[in-house]
């Protein structure tokens, strides 16, 4: 979306009646925000209830790096992030096969709800990257738009096909090793795969390496709160903790390929939730946010 649709949207956001007394969605306010604030970069709250301040736009393209579904306008993380991805996209090119990264989602300019796709994603310290190997790095916007990323597991959830490569392992152990990393997203049969093999000299970034659904085609790399970050809320509990110490290659994975999908078949019958409903992403609005968020985006 141009910036001038950007500009468009919020006007019309925020013209558009709402109910009496009722808050327009945060997700409707932080998306049609077009540019970043200026001044100091500082991740404000939880990955999944947040906004960022002082976002910079990871470059278009790169030496080593392209960015993806540019119309979402969704290249902007903290200067930590986009550093980091330069770095991981570097180690990708010395890989058979790759030329680099085809890079994701990160956050919104001024972070936030996203209008669509995400929970998370909202303090500019995530990032997609593609399981596609990046075989060229000339890709036409209207191009980025329309290739589509691979799955690298079988339909049935339960073990990596045949586009897992030794090289996808490597990527992923580079992408967990860096210490700036605070977990790394994936299929659960991903993992499976990297902990048939592990050593106990993995322990370390192979605990950061966790299983959750739908990461079939991507990874989601989340950083740590930087050094000095105030108002960042770090997740809890931690991989270590998670992990018991351990490499998290244990009952809590194959649980992903069991009872998980069992119940994905044959959902168990619990009883209805009493109350409202818990509010979500979706459903945010500016009170739900920390304060420093209608700063955020309010700013020039």
């Amino acid at each position: 979306m141009t910036p001038i649709r950007l500009a468009l949207a919020a006007a019309l956001v925020a013209l558009a009646p709402h109910s009496a007394g009722a808050e327009p969605l945060a997700r409707q306010l932080f998306g049609a925000q077009p540019r970043p604030t200026q001044g100091a970069s500082e991740p404000i709250g939880s990955y999944s209830r947040g906004c960022a301040a002082g976002l910079v736009a990871l470059p278009e393209s790169g030496p080593t790096w392209q960015a993806m579904r540019l119309k979402r306008n969704r290249n902007w993380g903290q200067p930590e992030l986009v550093a980091y991805l330069q770095d991981l996209s570097a180690f990708a090119a010395t890989l058979p096969g790759w030329r680099g990264l085809y890079i994701g989602d990160l956050s919104q300019p001024r972070g936030g709800p996203m209008t669509g796709g995400h929970a998370s994603h909202q303090i500019g310290l995530d990032a997609d990257i593609w399981m596609l190997p990046a075989t060229r790095l000339d890709l036409s916007q209207k191009q980025r738009e329309k290739i589509s990323s691979i799955s690298i597991r079988t339909e049935d959830q339960t073990r990596v096909n045949r586009n897992w490569t030794p090289q996808h392992a490597a990527l992923l152990r580079a992408a967990a090793s860096d210490p700036r990393v605070d977990r790394v997203f994936v299929a659960a049969a991903a993992k499976l795969a990297m902990c048939a093999t592990a050593t106990r000299a993995d322990t370390a970034w192979l605990q950061k390496i966790r299983p959750i659904y739908g990461h079939n085609e991507h990874f989601h790399v989340r950083l740590k709160c930087p050094p000095g970050a105030r108002h960042c809320e770090g997740q809890k509990p931690t991989v270590a903790e998670l992990s018991k110490g351990g490499n998290g290659c244990d009952e809590t994975l194959t649980w992903w390929v069991t009872t998980y999908l069992e119940e994905l078949r044959h959902p168990p019958k619990r009883p209805k939730p009493s109350g409202p409903p818990p509010k979500t992403a979706k459903t945010y609005v500016m009170s739900d946010l920390p304060a420093q968020c209608q700063n955020v985006l309010s700013a020039r």
